[in-house]
């Protein structure tokens, strides 16, 4: 009986364990909120985290701007920047963007295979211990003959 017991209790705690990594793992891959928040509070404004180009023609590159918002008292600096493919290449503002003041990321993603896409570009600043994904979809058409 106290086996049977045990077993219950352990069972039921492994459930209570898998729902919280549940929701976790939900929040993390949501990243949908456009402000982030700094160990200092609320300090990045994104104007979007995703573009959809819709329908783009194949082998025509194709580019997103993705403006952000220091609204901290610290400068903001870009540490880095990154593309999940060599398909995408990102560009941004290299100097410090102060306090008030407002700086962009571009993203050009060089369309050369049909079907869709979702590329993304990861994010990390000095103001947050947390990282931005950017993401660009949209379907490449292949050209008529």
């Amino acid at each position: 009986m106290k086996y049977l017991i045990v077993a219950l209790l352990f069972l039921g705690g492994l459930g209570t364990l898998s729902a919280q990594t549940t929701t976790a793992e939900t929040a993390i891959k949501k990243n949908e909120p456009s402000a982030k928040k700094s160990k200092k509070g609320l300090s990045i404004i994104w104007d979007k985290i995703e573009h959809d180009f819709g329908a783009i023609p194949q082998g025509k590159p194709v580019t997103a701007v993705f403006k952000i918002k220091n609204k901290s008292k610290t400068p903001l600096v870009f540490t880095s920047v990154n593309a999940s493919c060599g398909c995408t290449t990102p560009t941004y503002t290299k100097e410090p963007i102060l306090p008030g003041k407002s700086g962009e990321i571009t993203a050009t993603y060089n369309a050369m295979a049909p079907g869709d896409f979702n590329k993304q570009v990861t994010v990390i600043t000095n103001l947050s211990d947390e990282q931005v994904v950017l993401r660009l979809k949209g379907k490449v058409e292949q050209p008529a003959n």
